[in-house]
C-alpha cells in the first residue's frame, strides 16, 4: 500500500497521482488534506508514521515545493524522504538512499513530469552493499 498526502496547494496533483498509482495496480491510502488550508506538517506526520510502522510500504507527499513536507516527514524516525524535481534523483534516492517517501512540489513539477518521477522512483530498488552502510549511519543519527 502506498501512502499519499498533500497540503491544499497540491490537491489536484494528488488526485492525478492517486489515479496513476491505481492504474499501476497499486493500493493507495489517502492521508489528506481533507480540509482547505491543511498544514503540511500534520499530513506529513500522518503518512510518515504509516510508512515507518510498515502499515504502508512507501509514501508520496506533495506541497507547493515539496521541501516543507519532506522536512516534516523526515522528523519521523525511520523515514528517508526525498524531495525530487526530476526522475534521475528519484531513481538514485531509492537505489542509494533507500528512500521510502517521495516528495514533490505541485508548483515546481507538472502532472506528466510528476508521473515520470514517480515511476522512476517506484521502479528502482535499493542496491544495498556500501549504500546499506551509509543508510545505517543515517539511521543512527
Amino acid at each position: 500500500m502506498i501512502a499519499i498526502g498533500c497540503d491544499h496547494t497540491a490537491a489536484g496533483l494528488k488526485q492525478e497521482l492517486t489515479a496513476h498509482l491505481e492504474a499501476r495496480g497499486l493500493e493507495v491510502r489517502d492521508f489528506g488534506a481533507f480540509e482547505d488550508k491543511a498544514p503540511y506538517p500534520v499530513v506529513a506526520q500522518r503518512a510518515a508514521r504509516a510508512v515507518a510502522s510498515g502499515e504502508c510500504a512507501l509514501g508520496v507527499l506533495l506541497c507547493g515545493t515539496g521541501v516543507g513536507i519532506s522536512i516534516a516527514a523526515n522528523k519521523v524516525r525511520g523515514i528517508r524522504a526525498c524531495c525530487c524535481s526530476e526522475p534521475y534523483s528519484a531513481k538514485l534516492s531509492r537505489m542509494h538512499n533507500d528512500s521510502n517517501i517521495l516528495c514533490m512540489g505541485a508548483r515546481v513539477v507538472g502532472t506528466e513530469l510528476a508521473k515520470m518521477i514517480l515511476d522512476e522512483w517506484l521502479n528502482a530498488a535499493f542496491e544495498g552493499g556500501r549504500h546499506a552502510e551509509r543508510v545505517k549511519l543515517i539511521e543512527d543519527l
